[in-house]
């Protein structure tokens, strides 16, 4: 198996380490050939914006897209929340709309803003989450399963093959989101 991380901008290293660190065949993901060499994919947190842009220009939008819609795998942290949902509500656009969400960008604030919390996952457990000028999630389809709320708030959902946080798991030297991501993957296969 080989899991694919968006190296286009943002925090990319920190999840391929954390994917090594599992003794996961981990790809730098920056061509349409590159993706298709994976069986699941890491868009990682950055600049939503910029993220797309380069996804644009590559191609990666809409190869990506076609590619989820048909059951692979997708895990979008921060800003690759933000590139997977469905609606935006501070932006004029949306992206992929690959899971029924609506999420807010940098609901949580700026930069200095960032905290730490626990978080009950389901299926995880306790978990120390890193939120980093976070989107927080607004809105949820029917489809769509909550795995962890902050202050009430959903932080962490999946929708079939699309899984998404408001945090940074590839931040906290704990590896279980990751395995999480990883057996989506080897039951999709």
């Amino acid at each position: 198996m080989k899991v694919g991380v968006l190296g286009l901008q943002g925090d990319f290293r920190e999840h391929l380490q954390t994917l090594q660190s599992l003794e996961v065949e981990a790809r730098d993901v920056r061509t349409i050939d590159q993706l298709n060499e994976t069986q699941g994919l890491i868009i990682p947190g950055g600049e939503s914006t910029t993220i797309s842009l380069l996804m644009e220009r590559t191609g990666l939008m809409d190869a990506l897209q076609k590619k989820a819609r048909e059951g692979f795998p997708v895990y979008g942290t921060c800003a690759g929340m933000i590139l997977v949902a469905k609606e935006v509500t501070n932006y004029r656009k949306s992206y992929l709309s690959l899971i029924d969400i609506s999420v807010r960008r940098n609901a949580y604030g700026r930069q200095v803003d960032s905290f730490e919390a626990d978080l009950n996952i389901k299926s995880v457990g306790l978990f120390r989450a890193v939120f980093i000028r976070a989107p927080q999630i607004e809105r949820v389809g029917a489809k769509v399963e909550i795995l962890a709320e902050h202050n009430s708030l959903p932080v962490m959902a999946r929708q079939k093959n699309i899984l998404v946080s408001s945090f940074h798991p590839e931040l906290t030297g704990d590896t279980r989101i990751h395995e999480y991501f990883i057996n989506m993957i080897k039951k999709e296969a």
